[in-house]
């Protein structure tokens, strides 16, 4: 088969496929089988040389392929041939108690590509971001006790750090052993976030583990079940410590390095696959071998991955192999070239000097004098030696192995052999620091204000943190020379939500419309129900035969404005629309085929700079339920308190579709964590100028579809934002209107009824005086603000004034006033009180209960059949009710921005206006039936029900009130209790009813008969109403007529009640009643206590949430009431609709500011959110795990200091010792000099001074 098949087949596994999955592997993954016999002269001729024995084998090798010589050497390739694998599956290490390894046994010329992604695809391990071969120790080799502590502290903890793969031999033994154990000590004490990171992988010869007869079976082993004792004797065991197991398979037995060319083949696969996500990242993936100790053979494996350009870390002072190379680095001179050039491939056969030939030779010889190939090592060494730009040294002596991750990135920086002081050459370093997640090397390495980055420099590092959910080194690019605004283009804003995972629920909901897109765009022979599935167009690859252009075939921003359009509804216009030149309110229908028309052109919005970027990577981390990157950008973006509530509308909607309860839990977490930082924002800022805040609700904001931060929380449901005592005041001086909150219900009573005592003293209105005196902070705030330009919020989401403006903008609202002539005392003063939402709230009250009284005395007193009915006051009621009708048109139809469809939506999303719909509907069927003769009963009936159903309405006018609030929402809730009582109660009394109706009447035909006896009855059992007479046999009425007869039964006549089993229906009664009155009942007790325990501590929240849709509601409701309220309507329609005045009431809800004023507002805003977030942190630095981390790291400076200090005594002595040797040498010269006769001495000894001089 093909590579192409076979990557095909691959792609195709996974872990619900399970049978597919066995019968793929034995067709695509093969083994080695020795199959000839090529006789070990030194067995005796038992054994051939692969290790196996004579009886194993198929034929016996008498010549090779050159001749008629006996064959000496086996060959695997000429030897061994190919057969199905047959062990592969899970391994699960018995005792061991850890989660299952998987495992395979391969040959050895398995292709990398097909193993990397079974590892990948169907083993499920997640994408390195870097691998770290470990060669060496293999054997009983003794490992130095520094040697554990590099693996441990150095090597495991960089694996966690980075996200690294870690490939050793997997056996108990040497090096394996050790990293096993450094494993699975970082296991035991890391978080279980951190064991996702640490991927530990063996890659062994098959013929060398121990007892692998326990992994064989054709059909897969789930799992195999292996042994390992904790002895010498297991020396050659597989680790349990390892996730996965890749068995090389050589077709020998017992022999070592079979697996050398696998591995370094599939190290150089990997190394050319990209990191991050689906491959997104943008760099390779770095892979690094690690030499420890190591024998003879270690040079050639080490030239094999030199040749093929891995760099290798060499551990000095750990054997043999890591001495010899640290040695050879660290003593040779430069390799002499030969005059002829070569290719870079040839580079490792260059000829070296002689010279040179005979030093590396004589080290060779020092480290491994019994080898007889020692030709063969001396030119390994040397072509080694020649790639000595790959090769990093990790002195133990001079780098602790806190220091690994650092030595780690180092080495791979290192290997790319650049040696210059600009930043655009330390772009490689920073690509690794990246994708390993290291923002602390990224700082003290590359951020330390030694090197000047350009924004070239970091425009591909800032797209991969930001694809790879990296917030820190967004943060960190944003701070060191990268501009947002140069950087977001719509084209990258794109191509940010073409890389979204195709886990989450944005990607299905953005293909889903990017599909449907399509199919408008595509032939309808193109698009059949027998069209392939790679016929359609995905975000992952978005080639497809649907559009000519390319730009046509991908995912635009016109799919996301739909989706934020389907979360947000209508609180916001749609966002992007005007890139494509799309109106809004246009069918959706109509604006894809105009975007797809569109993007048949040149796209030249692509290039242009994102008009709000911080907002745009705002939205598209909350999309993707991405915490703390979401966090960053509403710190940067502007409009905190809108952002934040906005975030949690989109968080609410997005868990509501969301199946993964993980998922949800964090999505509404997140959700309620963004609702407290709108709530703490809009606190500091209401503590800092109350006018001001209450603007800043009330606010249109460009920058969000002309949301205000009002509308927002009530889409968003925020009762916990809405329950801020600046925003209820904000409600309650809407509510009021001109009048002062502190008025008495009793004096607007007083005053609606007797109208000319508005004119008096009786009610108090605030003055324009007050008014003027509420905005003089304000305007004080601004002076302060304009003088501190420093603390301004960055151009790009802050709307800037106009060039030139210098003059003072007011707000719209406040223009209108000016601009308006004053009206007369009386008109004003009849406005202020007629047009206020409490008077229009009492006026409806008051109007209502006179509704009621009319509606009852009719239904009572006055409901005259036909021909004699209806009366006038009926008629007057019929003409009331139509005027609630109207209303009801009103409230659902005139709406503004919203189509037919979203008005009926959004209309019947209220409970209430349910109510009133049932209620005017049961009143016009009760009015159409009583209107005959043949119907007016059930009309009079309907019209009963229909006087509930009124009064009933009665609960949503009292949720204003604040006592009588919050007990209406405890009792919605108790009602939810109720509707599962009886769903538990519904099983018991029909088990109970029809057990006791079948033993009580051995025949009863009668419908009605028999459903009284089986439901009614035994509810009426709950209350005490308990027939004994009919149920008890020795209490049965005697003088009862009743008969047993079938025939008179069946004409009518009452069955007599059986006495069959009586004793059962007393048994059954007992049962019934002791688990209805006693078990349901309390249990419903119990869940009623539990609701108002629960309820009550947020009642008031809900409440205050509540009456804000009150508040809006009465505000926008004309001012006189039903059945008066057609007056207004007329007056409404004629002056809207005809005349086309705008109305004036919402710009008590909506308020529009632009250019210098919003601009202000916004500054200010963000001086509040800094205050916050700086308090915030504080309190964040004085929490006891942060002081604990602060002292951790102290410690760990100060050991690194001790250490040090140790170290320079440990010189000090040396010296010191030195010193001595040198005095006691020369005072021997001296002596000798002085006793000699061929020297005279011309002045005396000099002697020691033990004091310093005096100065």
């Amino acid at each position: 088969m093909k590579d192409t098949d076979k990557d095909h087949e691959v792609g195709r596994i996974g872990p619900g496929i399970s049978e597919k999955n066995k019968e793929w592997i034995p067709d695509q993954i093969m083994k080695r089988v020795c199959t000839t016999f090529v006789e070990d002269s030194s067995s005796s001729g038992t054994l051939c040389l692969c290790g196996g024995g004579r009886d194993t084998h198929v034929s016996i090798a008498t010549r090779d392929c050159f001749g008629a010589a006996i064959v000496t050497q086996w060959n695997s390739f000429e030897h061994s041939s190919e057969y199905p694998t047959d062990a592969f599956g899970e391994l699960e290490f018995i005792g061991a108690g850890k989660r299952h390894s998987n495992f395979l046994r391969l040959s050895c010329n398995t292709p990398a590509h097909m193993v990397y992604r079974v590892m990948t695809n169907y083993w499920k391990m997640p994408s390195p971001n870097l691998v770290i071969s470990v060669v060496g120790g293999g054997g009983n080799e003794k490992v130095k006790s520094w040697v554990r502590d590099v693996l441990r502290q150095g090597l495991v903890r960089a694996a966690q750090s980075t996200g690294a793969w870690i490939l050793t031999g997997g056996l108990r033994e040497g090096i394996g052993r050790c990293v096993g154990e450094a494993v699975r000590d970082h296991s035991a004490a890391a978080s279980s976030l951190s064991l996702k990171k640490v991927i530990a992988v063996g890659v062994a010869p098959w013929g060398l583990v121990a007892e692998r007869q326990k992994l064989i079976n054709p059909q897969g082993s789930f799992p195999a079940r292996y042994h390992v004792q904790n002895t010498s004797r297991d020396a050659c065991c597989l680790d349990s410590n390892y996730q996965a197991f890749l068995l090389v398979d050589d077709g020998s037995v017992g022999r070592r390095g079979g697996e050398m060319d696998f591995r370094v083949d599939l190290e150089k696969y990997i190394s050319d696959q990209r990191t991050g996500i689906h491959g997104s990242g943008s760099i390779e993936i770095p892979v690094l071998c690690m030499l420890i100790s190591g024998e003879a053979n270690m040079l050639k494996r080490m030239d094999l991955s030199l040749k093929k350009g891995i760099p290798w870390l060499v551990l000095n002072g750990s054997g043999p192999a890591a001495d010899l190379i640290c040695e050879l680095l660290d003593a040779l001179s430069p390799v002499c070239q030969s005059p002829t050039s070569t290719s870079p491939e040839d580079k490792g056969n260059q000829t070296p000097c002689t010279e040179l030939h005979d030093r590396v030779r004589e080290r060779v010889k020092r480290y491994f004098p019994a080898k007889a190939e020692l030709e063969k090592l001396v030119n390994s060494a040397l072509s080694i030696y020649q790639n000595k730009d790959l090769i990093t040294v990790f002195n133990s002596e001079q780098e602790s192995p806190e220091d690994f991750d650092t030595v780690l990135l180092k080495a791979l920086v290192r290997a790319s052999k650049r040696v210059s002081s600009e930043a655009s050459e330390y772009t490689d370093e920073l690509k690794l620091a990246v994708t390993w997640n290291r923002v602390d090397i990224a700082k003290s390495e590359l951020f330390n204000g030694d090197i000047q980055w350009k924004y070239e420099d970091l425009e591909d590092s800032m797209m991969d943190a930001l694809i790879n959910d990296k917030p820190q080194f967004v943060r960190l690019f944003n701070e060191n020379g990268l501009n947002i605004l140069d950087f977001l283009t719509y084209q990258r804003l794109e191509e940010l939500y073409r890389s979204l995972s195709d886990s989450i629920v944005a990607y299905k909901l953005l293909q889903g419309s990017l599909l449907e897109r399509q199919k408008l765009a595509t032939p309808h022979k193109e698009a059949g129900p027998h069209s392939s599935p790679d016929q359609e167009t995905t975000l992952k690859s978005p080639q497809s035969p649907i559009s000519r252009n390319s730009f046509a075939k991908e995912l635009c921003l016109y799919e996301v404005s739909q989706l934020l359009q389907d979360i947000m509804g209508d609180v916001c216009r749609p966002f992007y629309y005007k890139h494509f030149k799309l109106v809004e309110g246009i069918s959706t229908r109509t604006a894809m085929k105009q975007v797809n028309k569109f993007l048949l052109g040149e796209c030249t919005y692509k290039k242009d700079e994102c008009q709000y970027p911080w907002a745009s990577l705002f939205i598209w981390a909350v999309l993707q339920n991405r915490s703390e990157m979401a966090v960053y950008f509403w710190e940067m973006a502007g409009e905190s308190v809108l952002g934040a509530l906005a975030a949690c509308k989109i968080l609410r909607e997005l868990s509501k579709l969301e199946s993964e309860t993980e998922t949800k839990l964090s999505m509404k977490e997140l959700a309620q964590k963004f609702e407290n930082l709108a709530h703490d924002v809009f606190s500091e800022c209401y503590q800092g100028n109350e006018s001001w805040a209450c603007t800043l609700l009330i606010k249109q904001s460009p920058m969000w579809g002309e949301a205000t931060c009002l509308q927002m929380a009530t889409a968003a449901d925020a009762r916990y934002f809405f329950s801020h005592d600046g925003v209820q005041s904000l409600l309650s001086q809407i509510w009021w209107g001109a009048m002062q909150r502190s008025t008495d219900v009793w004096k607007l009573v007083l005053a609606f009824l007797i109208p000319p005592l508005i004119y008096t003293k009786l009610i108090s209105f605030r003055e324009p005086e007050e008014e003027e005196n509420l905005k003089g902070p304000c305007d004080q705030d601004i002076d302060s603000l304009e003088a501190g330009n420093a603390l301004m919020l960055s151009s790009p989401d802050i709307n800037q004034m106009k060039e030139g403006d210098e003059e003072h903008v007011p707000f719209k609202g406040e223009e209108a006033l000016s601009s308006s002539p004053r009206k007369p005392y009386i008109v004003m003063r009849w406005r202020e009180f007629w047009f206020a939402p409490v008077t229009s709230f009492l006026g409806n009250v008051l109007m209502y209960f006179v509704f009621l009284g009319l509606f009852a005395y009719i239904l009572l007193l006055d409901f005259k059949p036909p021909p004699n009915g209806p009366c006038t006051l009926e008629l007057i009621l019929y003409f009331w009710v139509f005027t609630l009708v109207c209303e009801e048109i009103r409230q659902s139809y005139f709406r503004v921005n919203a189509s037919l469809y979203q008005r009926l939506k959004l209309y019947l999303q209220d409970m209430w206006n349910k109510c009133d719909i049932t209620a005017i509907s049961l009143f016009a069927l009760g009015l159409v039936c009583r209107n005959f003769k043949w119907s007016y009963e059930f009309g009079r009936a309907v019209m009963a029900v229909d006087y509930m159903v009124f009064t009933l309405r009665l609960i949503h006018i009292f949720a204003i009130h604040k006592q009588l609030g919050p007990k209406i929402i405890i009792v919605e809730k108790m009602i939810k209790d109720v509707f599962f009582f009886l769903f538990f109660l519904a099983v018991w009394i029909m088990a109970y009813g029809v057990a006791n109706q079948a033993l009580l009447y051995a025949y009863d035909p009668r419908p009605l008969w028999i459903f009284r006896r089986v439901f009614y009855r035994p509810y009426l059992h709950i209350y005490g109403q308990i027939p004994i007479n009919e149920m008890d046999a020795d209490k049965l009425d005697d003088g009862r007529k009743c008969t047993s007869n079938i025939t008179l039964i069946e004409d009518g006549a009452e069955p007599c009640t059986s006495t069959y089993a009586n004793w059962l229906v007393v048994l059954l009664l007992v049962i019934y009643l002791l688990v209805t009155n006693i078990l349901l009942v309390n249990l419903l007790i119990a869940m009623f206590s539990h609701t108002f325990s629960k309820v009550q501590e947020n009642s008031d929240t809900y409440w205050k949430f509540q009456r804000y849709n009150l508040i809006l509601e009465y505000h926008s409701r004309p001012c006189l009431a039903p059945p008066f309220i057609i007056i207004s309507h007329i007056h409404l329609l004629i002056k809207r609709h005809i005349r086309k005045i705008p109305s004036t009431k919402i710009k008590h809800f909506v308020l529009e500011i632009r250019d210098r004023e919003a601009s202000r507002l916004n500054t200010w805003e963000a001086i509040q959110k800094e205050n916050i977030l700086t308090v915030q942190n504080k309190r964040e630095r004085e929490k006891d795990s942060e002081r604990l981390k602060r002292t951790s790291v102290k410690v760990d400076s100060v050991l690194k200091q001790m250490a040090e200090i140790r170290d320079h005594d440990r010189r000090l002595r040396t010296l010191e010792t030195e010193l001595e040797f040198c005095t006691s040498a020369l005072s021997w010269i001296m002596e000798g000099l002085s006793e000699s006769n061929n020297f005279k001495m011309t002045r005396s000894m000099p002697t020691l001074r033990s004091d310093p001089p005096n100065i």
